[in-house]
């Protein structure tokens, strides 16, 4: 059964989203999202001041068996990439929760509002079994 943590959003893209601080976010994806693609082998990024509004695509990440685009859980500009993923996309798969996160976003808008349409683990794992 796939890892789900109690303190994080998460969107039915399989995304999951964790406060940083103020108005920043980190965003990664679901070990189940991990998991169903398989061996990670590359991982597009958006640039560090892109501007997205949720729902939007951000990147992809690139498996052994398919290229799956990743979306933006809420709108907000990006502030932060994790860059040791270029070198080593393999830790989504081993760390998604951890050394695997994709990217930080300062949310426009109220943070806490923006988080609380995302859905608890509770609810990612009606969606996901």
């Amino acid at each position: 059964m796939s890892e789900l943590r109690e303190n994080l959003g998460y969107s039915e893209d399989h995304e999951w989203t964790l406060s940083v601080e103020g108005q920043v976010v980190r965003i990664g994806i679901t070990d189940y999202a991990q998991e169903q693609l398989g061996d990670i082998v590359f991982v597009e990024f958006p640039e560090v001041g892109d501007s997205f509004s949720e729902g939007d695509v951000m990147g992809t990440i690139e498996s052994v068996k398919t290229v799956s685009e990743i979306y933006y859980p809420m709108s907000g500009k990006v502030t932060k990439i994790n860059d040791v993923l270029e070198g080593q996309p393999e830790l989504v798969n081993a760390e998604p929760y951890d050394g695997g996160w994709l990217v930080e976003v300062e949310v426009e808008g109220d943070v806490k509002e923006a988080l609380s349409k995302l859905l608890t683990a509770e609810g990612y794992r009606a969606v996901i079994e």
